[in-house]
C-alpha cells in the first residue's frame, strides 16, 4: 500500500471506531490555509444533553519501523492542529463550545486493523 493509501484506510477505521462509539462526524479532512484536521467529531454526553466537539488526529502505520503512530504528533504538529481547530470553531460560530483533542492510532496488521483511541491526548487553546 501507498502512504496515501494507509492514511485513508487508517481514516476510515477510526471514523467506523467513533461512529461505534456515539460519535456524529462533523466533518473530514478540514483545511485551513495549508493545515488540516482529520476528523471533527461530536461526542454526546450520557444525558443527551449537550457534549464535546472533539478535533482528532489520525496516525496509520502499517509496521513498526517508524515508531508508534502517536508519537508523530509532535509539538508543531500539535500547534498546527490547534490552529485549523480554532479557524474551524470561528468559522462555525461554536465560540465557546467544549473541546479537545484526541489521537487515534491505526495499525494495520494485513487483514487485522487494531485501533488506540486517545481522549485529551494534548493542551488546550490558547
Amino acid at each position: 500500500m501507498t502512504t496515501a493509501e494507509i492514511g485513508r484506510k487508517g481514516e476510515d477505521a477510526a471514523v467506523a471506531h467513533l461512529e461505534a462509539n456515539g460519535y456524529r462526524i462533523l466533518e473530514r479532512n478540514f483545511r485551513f490555509s495549508r493545515e488540516e484536521i482529520d476528523i471533527v467529531a461530536f461526542e454526546p454526553n450520557e444525558r443527551d444533553d449537550g457534549g464535546m466537539i472533539a478535533f482528532v488526529e489520525v496516525k496509520a502505520r502499517s509496521g513498526d519501523g517508524y515508531g508508534r503512530p502517536e508519537a508523530a504528533v509532535d509539538t508543531a504538529k500539535q500547534k498546527a492542529i490547534k490552529r485549523v481547530a480554532e479557524a474551524y470553531l470561528h468559522e462555525r460560530r461554536l465560540i465557546p463550545s467544549p473541546t479537545r483533542f484526541d489521537v487515534i492510532a491505526v495499525h494495520l496488521r494485513g487483514p487485522q486493523v487494531e485501533i488506540e483511541h486517545f481522549k485529551h491526548a494534548f493542551g488546550h487553546f490558547g
